[in-house]
């Protein structure tokens, strides 16, 4: 098991993270949560990992905080939840707010996710009201999360990353497109445009 990692990034698409690792290359896929702290690309980071393994594929995901990575793992343990709604989730919200939404029974805000319909919302709040005890609270970044080496962040192509980005975070294409776009000024890096993208439908 892979539970933490410290190295240089070398590319940022979100929700796609390469980093070197003494040499070695690790694909990971992290929530949007995480790519608003990174440093630019050449900088250097440690992030808390979570590693799964199927037949056809192992996949690596990282997360700032340990109790990011907490969450991640109890919202795969919901039936109907996978990687990518939990990716979404920690994409549109931070730990503290979902866990209140879901001691609230707030179903409105939890279906603002892409993918979580109200049935989907109902099953997050009756599964997962008695297991959050914990998350959110506690837990420190692992480290400081990075250091910058004077690497630009911001390609000529941070509308389409962030087009692609909020795709994969389970948007239709339209709607990303459009989201994209109406959050972009011209200047703003893709984690920039998704922010606000996402921000303009009421994630926190």
């Amino acid at each position: 098991m892979i539970g933490r990692l410290r190295g240089q990034i070398l590319r940022k698409q979100p929700p796609h993270l390469l980093l070197d690792v003494n040499g070695v290359g690790y694909e990971l896929e992290a929530p949007m949560s995480t790519f608003y702290e990174l440093p630019p690309v050449g900088g250097t980071v440690t992030l808390i990992t979570h590693l799964t393994v199927r037949e056809d594929a192992h996949n690596l995901y990282g997360f700032a905080r340990e109790r990011d990575r907490d969450l991640f793992r109890a919202l795969l343990k919901v039936s109907g939840i996978g990687a990518r709604i939990g990716l979404a989730i920690l994409s549109g919200m931070d730990a503290a707010h979902f866990i209140a939404y879901v001691e609230q029974e707030d179903i409105t805000a939890l279906t603002r996710v892409p993918g979580i319909g109200t049935k989907t919302a109902q099953r997050l709040v009756v599964e997962l009201r008695d297991r959050l005890d914990g998350i959110g609270t506690g837990f420190a970044t692992a480290t400081t999360l990075g250091t910058a080496a004077g690497v630009p962040s911001s390609p000529p192509g941070a509308l389409p990353d962030a087009v692609s980005a909020l795709i994969a975070l389970g948007y239709k294409p339209a709607d990303a497109n459009c989201m994209a776009r109406a959050a972009d000024d011209g200047a703003k890096t893709s984690e920039e445009i998704i922010r606000g993208a996402l921000r303009a439908v009421n994630l926190p």
